[in-house]
């Protein structure tokens, strides 16, 4: 199957656009009749939505839920059954056969590469934001080995906060350390985040409020009480409701 490389070859001096990178990438599947497997790396069932519905036409795809950076632990709760919730959903209106994984939750990992290259006091967008997309892109890509998927990539580039440029840099950069092809992708493009919004809407999907990154959310004014018990709100509601 066809690399990223192949293709960012032929596109040198100019501006890449990932998303014609991907778009050029699934035209190669089909010519050649594969549908790959990816195992995708998602922050929150948001970025997931539009992500899905695109991908899953063309390649075998697992959702991997591997987000250290989420602060407090009730709100990371909180997002991962919004996540799983949403794949359930989404499987059983389309027919598809996404899979949910989810990664151990070590927010001291997190907390210790930020304290260790002191980037605690980096605005967001900065150097801490660059470090940690490095940490979850590795984490999902070590996963993609041992698991044995085909590609490795992740839906935030979805959003219109986050700089898909360097998500895409990155995550190039992390192929050359792990035997696993890296997924390039821009799926804000073509009206993606609109539709996220649609489709948030239609499947009654929680969005968060801040990223997840204490030292961000604490440069918000974010108040982590108040966080703290919506999100164990949410899910004491959610339990009764199983019960």
């Amino acid at each position: 199957m066809i690399q990223a490389e192949a293709i960012l070859d032929k596109m040198k001096h100019q501006k890449i656009n990932y998303d014609k990178v991907l778009r050029k990438m699934i035209r190669n599947w089909e010519n050649e009749g594969v549908r790959p497997s990816i195992l995708l790396h998602s922050c929150c069932a948001p970025c997931s939505t539009y992500t899905l519905e695109f991908l899953s036409e063309h390649a075998d795809i697992a959702i991997y839920f591997a987000n250290p950076n989420i602060h407090p632990k009730n709100e990371y709760l909180r997002r991962v059954r919004v996540q799983e919730q949403f794949v359930s959903d989404f499987n059983a209106r389309t027919g598809h056969h996404v899979q949910y994984i989810e990664a151990p939750y070590q927010p001291h990992e997190f907390m210790k590469m930020a304290k260790s290259r002191g980037l605690t006091e980096e605005p967001e967008g900065g150097a801490r934001c660059t470090a940690c997309f490095g940490m979850r892109l590795e984490m999902v890509a070590e996963a993609a080995v041992e698991l044995g998927y085909d590609y490795f990539g992740s839906a935030i580039t979805l959003s219109p906060k986050k700089n898909a440029q360097l998500i895409n840099e990155i995550g190039l950069d992390v192929q050359q350390l792990y035997d696993v092809k890296y997924l390039p992708s821009d799926f804000k493009k073509n009206k993606g985040y609109e539709r996220s919004i649609a489709m948030c809407k239609d499947y009654d999907i929680f969005r968060q409020c801040y990223c997840g990154c204490v030292f961000a959310a604490q440069q918000q004014g974010i108040d982590f009480k108040t966080i703290n018990q919506q999100a164990k709100a949410f899910l004491t509601q959610l339990d009764s409701h199983s019960v």
